[in-house]
């Protein structure tokens, strides 16, 4: 019970900010209520909701919120979604993750951002946004003060890219729904901006452009794994760094597992494309799953410090849009390679 007081104040908190985006996004739906929730914490945080007694309540609904929605996120696709896209819409999107992902990190780099803000960076970008970033951050132990302004940077970038991407399509093609599709879905952050996106343009691009997004989030799993063992080798190569030195013998780093709610995910997954659910599993699963993101980024905006993200404002919009510029360019170039050819 102590627990649950502490928590208390700081989660309605999130929840009222989330269900305020939810009513402004009815007026602004091209904005989207995950990047009103975000924006509306960063202002509300850093002015008159700055109070201490909000904190344990905003940092369970930062990180726990966004785990159970990524599990719940499992039982809204299935593996069935590959036939309809067929293979060079599935070539199509692994090489444009993969580009994503080097890109994200190559930029990074450059630039002198720490390992976690690349991973979590390319990640966010090539999956699904706060989701994946959620799903990274344990597996390679990154700052939770990063987590939270890569996923500000990701949210900002994504409600760019949601406004401009329409326009790019139709310009290149045209009344051809399922490359507009594949140019959204295989580029935007969020489910929510991917539907919001495809919107602008109608109804059948916003089908094409879901198939092309889902298979991105299949491939959640995937990167998880792949980031959590580049993140054990670095750590490995410094613990046999520093026993060089201190001439002690190394000791063997300990790998990690997927996350619970990662391996929920993949649960989900399958038995939905095993069997067929229920619709109201799915839906209650679809919608719940969206909640506990909206609340979960109200947290993340609430608790964002605007000193420090503006300190870093510089590199980190630099980053931004060099990510943003790689995904555009790559997506449109394979699209013209696998889909005309």
């Amino acid at each position: 019970m102590k627990k649950i007081r502490v928590v208390l104040p700081g989660l309605l908190v999130s929840l009222l900010v989330a269900i305020f985006a939810q009513i402004v996004a009815k007026f602004l739906p091209n904005l989207g209520a995950a990047t009103i929730a975000i924006l509306l914490g960063i202002v509300l945080g850093n002015t008159i909701l700055k109070q201490p007694i909000l904190q344990a309540g905003t940092k369970f609904s930062e990180s726990k919120l966004l785990e159970y929605s990524v599990m719940l996120l499992g039982a809204t696709i299935t593996v069935q979604t590959i036939t309809h896209i067929g293979w060079h819409g599935v070539i199509f999107i692994v090489f444009q993750m993969a580009i994503t992902v080097i890109g994200a990190i190559f930029i990074g780099r450059k630039l002198g951002f720490g390992e976690g803000v690349t991973l979590m960076m390319a990640g966010g970008n090539a999956v699904c946004g706060s989701s994946a970033i959620a799903s990274i951050s344990p597996v390679i132990e990154a700052d939770e003060d990063d987590k939270g302004m890569v996923i500000t940077l990701v949210n900002l970038l994504g409600t760019i890219l949601m406004l401009t991407l329409p326009f790019v399509g139709i310009l290149f093609y045209g009344h051809n729904f399922v490359l507009k599709g594949a140019l959204i879905g295989g580029t935007l952050q969020s489910v929510g901006q991917v539907v919001a996106s495809a919107s602008m343009i109608n109804q059948a691009t916003v089908q094409f452009a879901t198939l092309f997004k889902i298979m991105r989030i299949m491939m959640l799993v995937f990167v998880v794994f792949i980031f959590g063992r580049m993140h054990q080798k670095q750590l490995q190569a410094q613990v046999e760094t520093d026993a060089i030195i201190s001439g002690n013998a190394s000791p063997k780093s300990k790998g990690k597992w997927l996350p619970w709610y990662v391996a929920g995910f993949l649960i989900f997954c399958g038995i939905n494309s095993l069997v067929t659910l229920p619709y109201f599993v799915s839906y209650g699963a679809h919608s719940l799953s969206s909640w506990f993101e909206i609340i979960a980024l109200a947290a993340i905006g609430l608790r964002l410090n605007v000193a420090a993200f503006l300190k870093a404002g510089k590199k980190f919009v630099l980053y931004g849009l060099g990510v943003g510029t790689i995904q555009v360019v790559a997506a449109l170039i394979l699209i013209g390679l696998l889909f005309h050819a």
